[in-house]
C-alpha cells in the first residue's frame, strides 16, 4: 500500500472514498435517506478545488492499493476555530471498510504528522462513530463537545486534542510497530 500526497488528479478517487466511507461508517447513525443522497459526482468539484487551492496549507494524503485505486485519505490543516491552543487539525481520515483495521489510518496520520510539523493537533469526531476509539487509543484529551446538524438532526461531536505532538507521534509509531 502506497501513501502519498494527493494531487488534483486524485479528486475523483478521494470523492469516491469520501462518499462510500460515509455510507459505510454512518449507517445506523445518520439518516439512511441522507446517506443514500450522497453522490460522488457532487464531491469531485469540491475536492478538485481543495486540492488546487490549498494543497500546501491543507494537504491531503492518499492510500493507494496495488491496483492503483485510492482506498483511503487523510486531510490536515490549520485548526479552524481558533478556540483551542492547537496549531493543527486533522480534518478527516476516511478509509474504505474493507481496508480498515490494517493500520492504514495510522500510516496516513503518520504521514501528515511528518509533513505538517504541528506542535499540537485537534480532531472532531461524532460521539456515535465507533471510529472515535481509534483516536482515543492515541491518548488525546477531550477538549470540547459540540452539537452539529446533519440532515436536520442533531449529533454530539467531540473534539480530541493532543497538546504535545511528540506524544502523539510516539503513540502512532508504537502502534505501527506493535
Amino acid at each position: 500500500m502506497e501513501i502519498r500526497k494527493a494531487t488534483k488528479d486524485d479528486a475523483r478517487g478521494i470523492a469516491k472514498v469520501h462518499v462510500k466511507s460515509w455510507q459505510e461508517t454512518y449507517q445506523g447513525i445518520v439518516s439512511q435517506d441522507y446517506l443514500d443522497s450522497l453522490k460522488m459526482e457532487d464531491r469531485v468539484p469540491l475536492w478538485e478545488k481543495s486540492l488546487s487551492e490549498s494543497a500546501d496549507s491543507s494537504p491531503v494524503f492518499v492510500a493507494v492499493n496495488l491496483e492503483g485505486e485510492i482506498v483511503g485519505f487523510a486531510s490536515f490543516g490549520k485548526e479552524r476555530t481558533e478556540k483551542f491552543e492547537a496549531d493543527g487539525e486533522l480534518y478527516a481520515i476516511y478509509i474504505l471498510k474493507q481496508y480498515q483495521r490494517g493500520k492504514l489510518g495510522l500510516r496516513l496520520l503518520q504521514e501528515g504528522l511528518d509533513k505538517m510539523h504541528f506542535k499540537s493537533m485537534l480532531v472532531w469526531v461524532l460521539a456515535d462513530n465507533e471510529s472515535r476509539k481509534f483516536y482515543e487509543s492515541l491518548q488525546p484529551e477531550q477538549a470540547a463537545e459540540e452539537v452539529v446538524k446533519i440532515a436536520g438532526r442533531e449529533y454530539l461531536e467531540l473534539a480530541y486534542f493532543w497538546k504535545g505532538i511528540n506524544i502523539l507521534k510516539k503513540n502512532v509509531n508504537e502502534k505501527l510497530r506493535g
